[in-house]
């Protein structure tokens, strides 16, 4: 193994972490979730709940898009210097 795999492998086991700990940070849509969370919610905590999701889920598409474009990019660099 070269340098280079390793920091892509180190790199996309990075990647991969990050977007796990995202979709776990994230809360269920699911019916009655919020008993297990604690269901006793205000209203601007409910708020601060949608804003914090919605980010959560934007960087969930960033980090996921950027997972995606790696894998591509690591084949294709993976191919041609093994050619």
């Amino acid at each position: 193994m070269t340098v280079s795999e390793i920091v892509l492998g180190i790199i996309l086991l990075l990647a991969s972490l990050a977007i796990i700990v995202v979709v776990l940070l994230q809360e269920g849509h699911e019916k009655d979730l919020g008993v297990v969370t604690g269901g006793a919610d205000t209203f601007l905590s409910q708020n601060s709940a949608r804003s914090i999701d919605s980010f959560l889920a934007r960087w969930t598409k960033v980090i996921s898009l950027a997972f995606f474009v790696l894998v591509i990019a690591t084949n294709v660099y993976m191919y041609m210097t093994n050619k």
